[in-house]
């Protein structure tokens, strides 16, 4: 399972908790891992179609399993989905240099605009977080937003 994946469903319940409880935050994070693991899924699917062969490993635990307030919470998103950003980048750049069209197509056409858009709709949210005001009111306001 991708790293997104297991981050994403492990913040929804993280903001899901009594000591917590921003719930909008919980949704969001909820739909994420939802959406990334459907990206896995896509992958597998792309594997086997070309003839590969899926070797499953064991799935650790995040490193991080607490992030505190949402504007935490959403840094960490945000820093993760750039890495996968760049490394769906590298895997084009070596199917590229390795004349794999089909590869570079399914990657474009099913994962690196998605990819764009997540980064910034998150850098988006942390924008309308700071100007609410990370703590307090403006982070309620800005969960509550996400509830509805």
């Amino acid at each position: 399972m991708p790293l997104s994946y297991r981050i994403s469903f492990v913040q929804s319940h993280y903001y899901e908790r009594e000591d917590v409880a921003l719930h909008g935050l919980a949704k969001f994070f909820r739909k994420n891992s939802d959406e990334e693991r459907e990206h896995a899924q896509k992958f597998m699917k792309y594997q086997n179609s070309r003839g590969g062969r899926i070797v499953l490993q064991a799935i650790a635990a995040p490193s991080l399993q607490e992030w505190g307030s949402a504007l935490d919470g959403l840094q960490a998103a945000l820093d993760l989905e750039k890495q996968v950003n760049q490394s769906l980048l590298d895997i084009h750049v070596l199917a590229s240099t390795h004349s794999d069209p089909h590869l570079t197509n399914f990657l474009e056409g099913e994962f690196l605009e998605e990819q764009v858009e997540a980064i910034k709709e998150l850098a988006d949210m942390i924008t309308r977080l700071n100007r609410a005001g990370p703590t307090g009111l403006g982070e309620y306001i800005f969960d509550k937003e996400l509830r509805d």
